[in-house]
C-alpha cells in the first residue's frame, strides 16, 4: 500500500502540483514569519547587547515634578546628577570609568527647509571624546567631534537625509527659536531610534547642558567596571550615594534583561499578526487540498475498488491516502520552507527600505522553526485528506465491475445544510449583539461571531450555490448561448465541489472586504472629525508637541492676510463630586482648554445647547461638551470642586453646554482660568483664520514670521485629513498585501478544480466536439464555468464582509463619534472585477487542455 501511495504521487504529478503549491505558499508564510521574527529579534538583541557591553551600572535622573529644583523658571530640566556625584562614583572600588550623558531633542531643517526625522525620535546627545580625541560610542566617519559652542556633529543617515556636508551651517531647533551651528563631524551609530527614521545631533558637553539642562548637570551616568568586579555589589554601592527620590541605579544585567523582554514583546505583536495571516492562508489551502483529494479519489474509484477486491482493508486504504497526503505535504513543506527563508530576508529589506531601521545580522533558522513549519504543512495536508480518505475506504469491491462513466451517487445535503444553518444563525445572532456594543474590549466576542458566521456560510455554500450560480448562468446563457448554458450546468453538477472551490476565494474576499469597509468608514469618520467645527484655515503646533511660545500668536497676527489667531492651552484637574443645583458630578478627571473667548467664534463653529459664550466669560466659568456633561452628570449652573494638577483647588461653574466639537475638545474656558495652573506657560496649538482662505504664499509668510523653525507644523484641512488617512491606509494596505496570498491560493484552487473537472469530463468533451462544438466553444465553456465559480465566491465574500463590517463597526465607532459605515462602491466593484479576472486567468490552462483533446480518443476514453 505504501508503494501504491508513492506510485499515485508520481503518476499524478501535474494534478498534485497545484495542491502542492497551496501547501507551499502557506508554509512559506509560516516559515518566513518565524525566521523573520527570530532574525530581527536576535539582531536587535545583539545591537542592544553591544550598546550595553561595558555598562556595569546605569544611573538615571528621576523626573519628579514635586521635587524641588527639578525644573526652573527658564523651563530647562534640573537633575540631581552633577559632576560631584560623578566624581564620587568614580572613586568607588571596582569602577573603571564614568560616562556622563546629556540627552535631548533637536529637529533639523534640511537643505530644502523641510524638517528631518519623525519628531519624537530626533535625538541629541553630548559628544564625549576620550584620550584619543574620539567618542568610542559614536565613531567618526568624517571630520572631527564638536569642541566649541558653535559646532555640532550629525549621524551619517541624518546628514545624508538633510543634504549636509562637513563645513555646512546646520539649522535646527530644540523647543525655542532656530539655532545655527557649523557641521564639523559625521559619526556612525547603530542606535535603533536613529536607524528607524529618527535623527541624531551631537554637541560638546557644555553646549548640550546649556541647551537642555544646566551647567554641570547630566541625565545619565554610565558606570564601567574593572575586570572581575561584582556588578550587583557595585550597583548597591552606587545606590548608597544617590539622593533619595532623585535618581536610580540599575545594573547592566538588569538593563539587558529588560531590553530583551521589550524586544520579545515588540516582536511578538508583529509575529502574531503575520502568523494570523499565515493561518488564514493555510485555512484557505485546506479547501483546495480536500477538494483535490476528493476528486482524485473519485477518479480512482475503480482502482481503489480493485485494491479492496484483492484483499486491501479499509484501514489500509485510509493509510494509503493519508501516506500520499503526508508525502505531498512533506515535499511541499520543504519547498515552502526554502521560499519562506527568502521571504524573511526580503521582508526585512523591504521594511528597512521604508524606514523600519532593523539592524544587520545573520539569518536565524532555529530547529523549532524548521520543525514548526514542516510540521504545520504535513499536518494540514493530512488533516485535509482525512475525510476524502474515509470516503475512499467506503468504496465497495463490487464497484470495480462498474463502468467509470457512471456518475457517483450524490449525497444528501440535508444534514450539512441543517448544521450550516445552525452555525450561521448563531454567528449572525452574536454579530447582531456585537452591533449593539460600543467597546473595543469586546473584540474577542466579535472575532468569535465572525468566525461562526464565516464557517456557517462555508458549510451552506453548496445550498447557496444553486440560486446564485443559476442566476449567473442565466446571464451567461443569454450572452454566450450554448457555451454559457453548459458552463452553468457544469458548475451546478457538483455543488459540493463548486462550493469548496468558491469558498477559498470567499474567505480572502470576506476579510479584504471587511477591512476595506471598516477602513473606508473610519477614514470618512476621521475626516469629519478633523473638520467638525473647524472654521480656521490653519492649525499650528510643534512636531514634538513641546508647545508654542505665547509670543508667536502676536507675530502670526501681524502677518498680512491673517484675520484672526486663537491660541489654546490646557490644564487637567480632578473632580471630587462637586456641588450645586443640578447633578454635581460623579468625580473623575477633566481637562479644560483655555482660549481667547473674544475670537473663538472666528476659528470654530460652536452650537450651544444651553447657556452662552457670554456666561463663560464670568470668573470661574467653563463650557462643557454634551458628551462631557453626560459623562460627569453636569448641568448648567452646577459648581464643580476641581483640583488642578498643580494641587490648586478652584470652584468651576458650568456656564454652558455645547454640541460635541473635536476642535475645541470636552471643555473650554477663558485663558485667565487655565494659565495660573501651568508650570510652564505655552500654547498647545494656534488656530489661524485667513482673510482669503489661505494660500501657499501665506504659509511661507507665517513660517518666516515664526523664524522658519523646523519644529513647526502648519497644516490646512487637507493636511489634517492626510495625516489621519496615513495611519489607516498603512494598516489597510498591509492587510491587502498579506491577504493577497490567500487570494493567490484561491486562484490555485480554481485552476486545480477546473483541470480535474476537464479530466473527469474527457468523454463528454469528446462528444461535444463530435456533435459540432468547436475548440473555441470548448474554451469558452471552461472559461465561463471558471468565471461563474469565481463570481459566486466573490459575491459571497463581499456580502459576508459587508455584514461583518457593519456589525463590528460599533466597536470602531466607540473611538470617535463621527464614525459611520460608508460603502466604498468603487473598491467593491474592483473586487468583483478582480474575481472576474481570476476566473479568466484560472481557466487559461484547463481550457487550452480541454480544447486540445483528441476527439476520437476522448470519445473512447474509459
Amino acid at each position: 500500500m505504501l508503494r501504491t501511495a508513492l506510485r499515485n504521487v508520481l503518476a499524478h504529478k501535474a494534478r498534485l502540483m497545484m495542491t502542492a503549491l497551496a501547501v507551499l505558499l502557506g508554509v512559506a508564510f509560516v516559515a518566513g514569519t518565524l525566521i523573520f521574527s527570530d532574525t530581527v529579534g536576535e539582531a536587535v538583541k545583539n545591537a542592544s547587547a553591544k550598546s550595553l557591553k561595558d555598562v556595569a551600572v546605569s544611573v538615571q535622573a528621576i523626573s519628579d515634578p514635586d521635587a524641588p529644583g527639578t525644573e526652573e523658571k527658564d523651563g530647562k530640566r534640573a537633575t540631581a546628577l552633577d559632576q560631584s556625584l560623578a566624581d564620587r562614583i568614580r572613586e568607588l572600588p571596582g569602577v573603571r570609568s564614568v560616562r556622563s550623558d546629556v540627552t535631548g531633542s533637536a529637529t533639523l531643517a534640511g537643505k530644502d527647509d523641510q524638517p528631518i526625522g519623525n519628531g519624537w525620535q530626533n535625538r541629541a546627545v553630548n559628544y564625549q571624546p576620550g584620550k584619543d580625541g574620539q567618542d568610542s560610542r559614536y565613531p567618526l566617519a568624517q571630520g572631527r567631534g564638536p569642541a566649541a559652542e558653535n559646532e555640532m556633529a550629525l549621524a551619517e543617515s541624518t546628514a545624508k537625509a538633510a543634504g549636509y556636508k562637513i563645513g555646512d551651517t546646520v539649522r535646527f531647533a530644540t523647543d525655542g527659536p532656530v539655532l545655527k551651528k557649523k557641521l564639523v563631524g559625521i559619526v556612525a551609530t547603530d542606535d535603533p531610534q536613529v536607524t528607524a527614521g529618527g535623527s541624531l545631533a551631537l554637541f560638546d558637553t557644555a553646549t548640550a547642558q546649556k541647551l537642555y539642562l544646566h551647567p554641570g548637570q547630566f541625565d545619565e551616568l554610565v558606570v564601567t567596571a574593572t575586570p572581575g568586579a561584582d556588578q550587583q555589589a557595585l550597583t548597591m554601592k552606587v545606590r548608597e550615594l544617590l539622593p533619595k527620590g532623585r535618581a536610580e541605579a540599575t545594573s547592566g544585567s538588569e538593563l539587558a534583561a529588560e531590553q530583551t523582554r521589550m524586544i520579545a514583546q515588540q516582536n511578538s505583536a508583529l509575529s502574531k499578526t503575520l502568523l494570523t495571516f499565515a493561518a488564514i492562508a493555510l485555512f484557505v489551502g485546506v479547501f483546495i487540498i480536500a477538494n483535490t483529494f476528493t476528486m482524485l479519489i473519485s477518479q480512482r474509484s475503480r482502482e481503489i475498488a480493485l485494491l479492496r477486491a484483492v484483499g486491501a482493508s479499509r484501514r489500509q486504504v485510509v493509510r494509503s491516502v493519508l501516506a500520499e497526503a503526508g508525502l505531498l505535504g512533506l515535499i511541499s513543506s520543504v519547498a515552502g520552507f526554502a521560499l519562506g527563508t527568502g521571504i524573511a530576508v526580503g521582508l526585512r529589506a523591504v521594511l528597512n527600505a521604508n524606514g523600519a531601521g532593523f539592524p544587520d545580522g545573520p539569518v536565524i533558522i532555529s530547529p523549532t522553526t524548521v520543525l514548526s513549519a514542516l510540521g504545520v504543512g504535513v499536518v494540514v495536508t493530512v488533516l485535509a485528506a482525512w475525510l476524502p480518505s474515509r470516503k475512499a475506504a467506503k468504496i465497495a469491491p463490487v464497484e470495480a465491475l462498474s463502468t467509470v462513466e457512471a456518475p457517483p451517487a450524490m449525497r444528501s445535503l440535508v444534514l450539512r445544510n441543517t448544521i450550516g444553518a445552525v452555525i450561521t444563525g448563531l454567528g449572525v445572532a452574536v454579530m447582531l449583539w456585537v452591533s449593539t456594543l460600543a467597546s473595543g474590549d469586546d473584540l474577542p466576542i466579535a472575532m468569535l461571531g465572525s468566525a461562526l458566521t464565516l464557517t456557517g456560510v462555508i458549510i451552506l455554500a453548496p445550498l447557496l450555490s444553486r440560486p446564485l450560480v443559476a442566476l449567473a448562468g442565466a446571464v451567461t446563457t443569454r450572452l454566450f448561448g450554448v457555451g454559457g448554458k453548459l458552463a452553468k450546468e457544469n458548475a451546478l453538477r457538483n455543488p459540493r465541489r463548486t462550493a469548496a472551490t468558491a469558498s477559498a476565494l470567499m474567505i480572502g474576499l470576506t476579510l479584504i472586504t471587511g477591512m476595506t469597509v471598516v477602513g473606508n468608514s473610519a477614514q470618512v469618520g476621521m475626516d469629519k472629525m478633523a473638520a467638525t467645527g473647524l472654521t480656521a484655515d490653519y492649525k499650528i503646533e510643534t512636531s514634538t508637541y513641546v508647545g508654542l511660545d505665547p509670543d508667536l500668536s502676536e507675530k502670526v497676527a501681524k502677518v498680512p492676510g491673517v484675520e484672526a489667531t486663537v491660541p489654546f492651552r490646557g490644564a487637567g484637574f480632578t473632580v471630587d463630586g462637586g456641588s450645586g443645583t443640578g447633578q454635581g458630578g460623579d468625580g473623575g478627571y477633566g481637562y479644560v482648554r483655555g482660549t481667547d473667548l473674544s475670537q473663538i467664534g472666528e476659528v470654530a463653529q460652536l452650537t450651544f445647547r444651553k447657556g452662552s459664550l457670554e456666561a463663560v466669560r464670568a470668573p470661574g466659568g467653563m463650557a462643557v461638551s454634551e458628551s462631557g456633561a453626560k459623562e460627569h452628570g453636569w448641568q448648567v449652573g452646577d459648581t464643580v470642586n476641581a483640583e488642578f494638577f498643580d494641587k490648586q483647588k478652584e470652584k468651576l461653574k458650568i456656564a454652558a453646554v455645547y454640541a460635541d466639537n473635536t476642535t475645541i475638545g470636552d471643555a473650554f474656558a477663558d485663558m485667565a482660568l487655565v494659565t495660573p495652573h501651568l508650570e510652564q506657560v505655552k500654547n498647545d496649538e494656534l488656530l489661524v483664520k485667513a482673510t482669503d482662505g489661505g494660500s501657499e504664499a501665506l504659509v511661507k509668510e507665517i513660517r518666516h514670521a515664526l523664524g522658519d523653525s523646523p519644529l513647526l507644523k502648519i497644516q490646512n484641512h487637507d493636511d489634517l485629513r492626510k495625516e489621519n488617512a496615513g495611519q489607516i491606509d498603512t494598516v489597510v494596505n498591509m492587510v491587502y498585501g498579506l491577504l493577497g496570498m490567500a487570494v493567490i491560493i484561491a486562484v490555485v484552487g480554481v485552476v486545480n478544480t477546473l483541470a480535474m473537472s476537464v479530466f473527469e469530463r474527457t468523454r463528454e468533451i469528446g462528444m461535444l466536439r463530435a456533435i459540432g462544438l468547436a475548440r473555441s466553444g470548448i474554451k469558452q465553456m471552461v472559461r465561463l464555468e471558471s468565471v461563474v465559480i469565481s463570481l459566486f465566491g466573490a459575491v459571497l465574500g463581499i456580502g459576508v464582509g459587508i455584514f461583518l463590517a457593519w456589525a463590528g463597526g460599533s466597536m470602531v465607532g466607540s473611538s470617535f463619534p463621527t464614525y459611520e459605515m460608508v460603502l466604498p462602491w468603487g473598491r467593491l466593484g474592483l473586487f468583483l472585477l478582480i474575481a472576474l479576472v481570476v476566473g479568466v486567468l484560472a481557466a487559461l490552462w484547463p481550457a487550452r487542455r480541454a480544447a486540445r483533446l483528441n476527439m476520437l480518443e476522448a470519445v473512447g476514453a474509459q
